[in-house]
């Protein structure tokens, strides 16, 4: 065993880390989350579910083929914690893991099934300089390993660094990301079924922007998948 993993065993033993939701100690086999809040999380399981709400809040504004959230997301919920800690805490590998379980429900699901290229929501390079990583690449890399489908990064670009869209209303969130996306070549997603991937949905207005952008292929088709759905 190297010194390293040796003093880290240590260290664990008197200063064990704590589980990001509730604060207990976790034990070895537990990473970030313990085994008692994974087994909490407010699965909305809707991917099984045509016409669900997340599909009814964007029904109409873009066309897309189906949308299915992981979790639901309320404010002081079991997982807004968790999604504070990758976005703003380091935890870009705790994003994949929230990608990796989602992706485990996903896999082998009519949802998934014609599903070709997988797509986070780019942050802007300044933003994602900022941060070390953008939490949706996180996201979609998860869900990537559980399913074998192929991540997309560098085709789809932010290309204004605009201000966050926490407390901003329905109206507001559209103006400040509206024009905001573009699409490099186009022809690379040409008759694509690609899937969108976020972080959470509130009221749409960002994968919207996302969508628009996206539609200049031609023949593209659109599936969405988000960690969080706000309730």
């Amino acid at each position: 065993m190297k010194l390293a993993s040796i003093f880290e065993e240590f260290l664990g033993l008197f200063f064990p880390e704590s589980c990001v939701v509730c604060g207990e100690p976790l034990l070895r086999a537990e990473e970030n989350i313990c085994l008692s809040c994974l087994l909490k999380l407010p699965r909305t399981n809707n991917f099984q579910e045509e016409d669900n709400a997340a599909e009814k809040l964007l029904a109409g504004r873009f066309p897309f083929e189906r949308i299915a959230t992981f979790c639901y997301f309320t404010k002081g919920g079991i997982l807004q914690p968790i999604i504070h800690q990758v976005k703003y805490n380091g935890k870009a590998h705790l994003g994949e893991t929230l990608g990796l379980l989602f992706g485990r429900d996903l896999a082998g699901s009519d949802f998934l099934s014609p599903v070709q290229l997988i797509i986070p929501v780019p942050l802007h390079p300044k933003k994602q300089k900022q941060r070390g990583y953008n939490q949706a690449e996180m996201i979609a890399r998860g869900i990537s390993k559980a399913t074998d489908i192929p991540v997309s990064t560098n085709n789809l670009v932010r290309i204004v660094h605009n201000p966050t869209q926490t407390k901003r209303n329905k109206m507001q969130r559209w103006e400040n990301v509206k024009d905001i996306f573009t699409v490099n070549h186009p022809e690379e997603f040409e008759n694509k079924h690609i899937l969108l991937v976020d972080d959470i949905i509130t009221t749409g207005s960002t994968i919207e922007a996302c969508a628009h952008a996206l539609l200049a292929s031609r023949g593209i088709k659109i599936s969405i998948a988000t960690i969080g759905e706000a309730i």
